[in-house]
């Protein structure tokens, strides 16, 4: 009995044994990271912009001296540039005007094309047809940008599934797809993570940092030419944008960082439709609040964003907002810090009334606010200050703004360079975001209403047909610029 129990036994377990093996062999083995990457990885181009630039060597003090160009030989105008990054196709119309063609608008970072206006700008598709594109809109603040480009009606196109971010969890798998080192020719290269870490802001990458930060952090392998790739979540779908890295190598060493898709959609649909990025302004100069902030203010929990200062004339002040209020809730979204409290405002509807829930002498209350357009000229005088100079082509602010706390800026004195537009006559002579000018034509300047009172005398006067520009750079350097008037 006991051996017919035992041979029971051995039949049964040799039946499962052959089973399994079984199962295993019709198993794919593959990972399941191969069938999502074989969907989306086609979606993905090369970007290489190629152009000339101008220098602003011979524009500076003591280059343009007749003294020191006797001794000195004369200065290149210009050189050569490429640059080289990456690209997904996420959306494919018919071509209005070319009925053999289709449209494809490519999503990519502005930093990756900022140069393309006045250069040429290829992409490579998967099959490794080349083609022309061109600018559709690009925003410095976010640092996206639209491309577009004709292709034959007949060519294969995969066009990337749009995701939302706003569903990401930490420790998600995440998969990024881009062409790092773009110079070797390792196109399409796969790298695969998990998100580290969402909402992050605040974060410096040099003088094109965006205003706008909520970015996804991912240890999924991210290099130099991977800027402007598609970050997938598990299910194939697009969730972030690849953006920038933080390492002292300049390589990956598991930070990097990506702009969550459901930001990307809204910049992408605005330039398509309008050519610009409309926001919204509010008229606030918001703080995170520390442990040692919530427990001066008497907060039950550390939440929300802090008004440290509010503008005269502001959607703000009309609302009644004060310094010292704490926003927990704009426009009944909750708020967890600057970076997305400035988003959320900044997308937020226009002309019509907006919900804030604040806390002000540790009692809860809500008040209403209709904000306007961030460059509407509806906006109060200090603000009017911001917006793009004729002449130089510049936008500039207080050295005790918002932009210069966040870039970190220490000057005795002087007006922050915090956008120039392309090709400008500012551009063109070597100032970059993040400079000072601290004087103009030996003027000393200390305030915005300084610089442009010393623009106005000299438009008045028009005794002068070059500008001379004293200014701290952003790495702390000190030199002068000249910039032709005309």
């Amino acid at each position: 009995m006991k051996a017919w129990k035992t041979n029971l036994i051995f039949l049964f377990l040799a039946v499962f044994s052959i089973n399994l093996m079984a199962q295993r062999a019709n198993t794919n083995p593959k990972s399941p990271f191969v069938g999502i990457v074989k969907e989306v990885r086609e979606s993905v181009v090369n970007i290489k912009v190629e152009g000339e630039e101008k220098l602003s060597l011979d524009n500076r003090l003591p280059f343009n001296d007749d003294f020191f160009k006797f001794f000195l030989p004369p200065q290149a105008e210009s050189r050569k540039f490429v640059s080289m990054g990456s690209g997904f196709i996420f959306k494919k119309e018919a071509s209005k005007d070319d009925k053999q063609n289709n449209d494809i608008f490519i999503l990519t970072n502005n930093h990756v094309v900022n140069k393309g206006k006045d250069a040429k700008i290829t992409i490579t598709l998967a099959d490794q047809e080349k083609l022309t594109a061109e600018i559709v809109g690009l925003d410095a603040d976010t640092d996206l940008a639209v491309i577009k480009a004709k292709v034959n009606k007949k060519t294969p196109i995969t066009v990337a599934t749009l995701g939302n971010s706003d569903e990401l969890e930490i420790a998600e798998w995440v998969i990024a797809i881009g062409n790092p080192f773009g110079q070797l020719g390792l196109d399409r290269t796969v790298t695969v993570g998990v998100v580290s870490a969402i909402g992050r802001s605040g974060l410096s990458f040099g003088s094109d940092s965006p205003i706008f930060q909520d970015y996804i952090q991912t240890d999924a392998a991210i290099n130099p030419g991977n800027s402007g790739g598609p970050l997938l979540n598990i299910e194939g779908k697009v969730v972030g944008v690849n953006a920038a890295i933080t390492s002292n190598s300049g390589g990956n060493i598991g930070i990097g960082f990506a702009i969550p898709i459901n930001l990307a959609k809204k910049v992408a649909d605005d330039l398509i439709n309008k050519g610009v990025v409309e926001r919204a302004y509010l008229g606030i100069n918001p703080q995170d609040i520390t442990a040692e902030i919530g427990r001066s203010l008497n907060l039950d929990k550390i939440e929300g964003v802090l008004v440290a200062s509010v503008e005269k004339g502001s959607p703000a002040e009309i609302a009644g907002l004060k310094n010292g209020d704490v926003i927990v809730k704009f426009n009944k979204q909750d708020i967890s810090n600057v970076g997305k409290f400035r988003i959320i405002v900044a997308n937020s509807p226009m002309d019509t009334k907006i919900p804030i829930e604040i806390i002000r002498a540790k009692e809860k209350k809500t008040i209403e606010v209709k904000l306007i357009s961030r460059d509407s000229d509806k906006q109060p005088a200090v603000q009017k200050s911001n917006t793009k100079s004729i002449d130089l082509g510049i936008r500039i602010e207080e050295l005790n703004s918002d932009n210069a706390r966040r870039m970190n800026i220490q000057a005795e004195h002087g007006v922050l360079v915090y956008q120039i537009t392309n090709n400008s006559p500012a551009a063109n002579a070597g100032l970059r975001p993040g400079d000072v000018i601290m004087e103009i034509n030996q003027t000393q300047i200390n305030s915005v209403k300084d610089y442009q009172d010393k623009l106005k005398e000299l438009e008045a006067t028009n005794d002068s047909q070059i500008i001379l520009l004293y200014i701290q750079t952003r790495n702390g350097g000190y030199q002068y610029i000249t910039i032709p008037l005309d």
